[in-house]
């Protein structure tokens, strides 16, 4: 590829999204060690910030407001030394994260960190990826980047990077819980318990209640972690229609049919010093888009 001049300052910034999974079922465990899986990805409407800036030097820097990130084992360091490898970029980026999505709690902000610097270095440095070029790249690097290629709703299968876009599913009045501590998707994957599997994807598909959203990791993570349990049970008494872990977790997402009873278990729940968060689900038609 031709080397790029700067002659103008170039920088650009974009916003990396959270998800959860409203549905999430485990087919089987494959001979790879990874599981073959259902699930239905939605993003939401909390997001990291990061800013792109074109250098004339070689070097990738990240620079991030967590001090833990700024190194080269950041996702965002691999996925960009790979692609400047792969297409002979011979400049180089800076690359400024601004953490907001909590960290190993299920929201996937690794890996959408990570498909938004696939979208951004493609910008970057002229190197205008087709989108399979992106799915190709990302399916290196873990499995819900692909779906953060795509984002707002889909359909995620095997394990997790075969995307199908389906229509939009709103849903707002959603409380993100996280107790502050971590699990790894391994973890999450070696607790569960592999049996009868779960019917509700088509009703949630088709009525967009979340009275059918379900975990198939929240048994085996709320045995080990009893915290899990017990909030999940005092956000239903608090009177979400329903609450379940999201993604390996420790992230729950509770449901409410209304913004005051929303708030109020917020607010009870915050006295246990948990991490939260009121949002909704994001739609493609960004006009319509309802803000917190």
């Amino acid at each position: 590829m031709e080397n790029l001049k700067i002659k103008t300052k170039k920088a650009f910034g974009l916003n990396s999204y959270a998800k959860i999974n409203l549905f999430l079922d485990i087919n089987k465990k494959l001979e790879n060690g990874y599981h073959d899986i259902t699930t239905l990805f939605t993003e939401v409407d909390l997001y990291d910030k990061i800013k792109f800036s074109l250098t004339n030097n070689a070097e990738l820097k990240i620079m991030s407001n967590i001090d833990n990130l700024n190194n080269q084992d950041n996702l965002i360091y691999k996925v960009g030394i790979f692609i400047k490898d792969r297409y002979s970029v011979q400049c180089g980026a800076n690359i400024e994260l601004k953490k907001n999505i909590p960290i190993a709690a299920g929201l996937g902000g690794g890996s959408s960190n990570a498909a938004t610097t696939i979208k951004g270095l493609s910008k970057l440095w002229n190197l205008n990826l087709s989108i399979t070029d992106m799915h190709e790249i990302a399916s290196k690097f873990g499995s819900d980047i692909n779906f953060f290629l795509e984002g707002f709703t889909a359909l995620g299968e095997n394990r997790g990077e075969k995307i199908t876009k389906l229509n939009d599913i709103y849903i707002e009045n959603i409380l993100l819980i996280n107790p502050n501590f971590p699990i790894s998707s391994k973890e999450a994957y070696d607790l569960a318990q592999i049996n009868k599997h779960n019917s509700n994807l088509s009703q949630l598909l088709k009525t967009q209640n979340p009275v059918f959203c379900f975990n198939k990791l929240e048994e085996g993570i709320s045995k080990k972690y009893p915290t899990i349990r017990q909030t999940l049970n005092l956000l239903k008494d608090l009177g979400a229609k329903n609450a379940i872990l999201s993604g390996s977790g420790a992230t729950m997402i509770a449901f409410f049919n209304d913004p005051n009873t929303c708030i109020k278990a917020q607010k009870l729940i915050s006295k246990q010093n948990f991490w939260s968060y009121i949002t909704s689900t994001r739609r493609r038609q960004t006009n319509e888009h309802h803000r917190r």
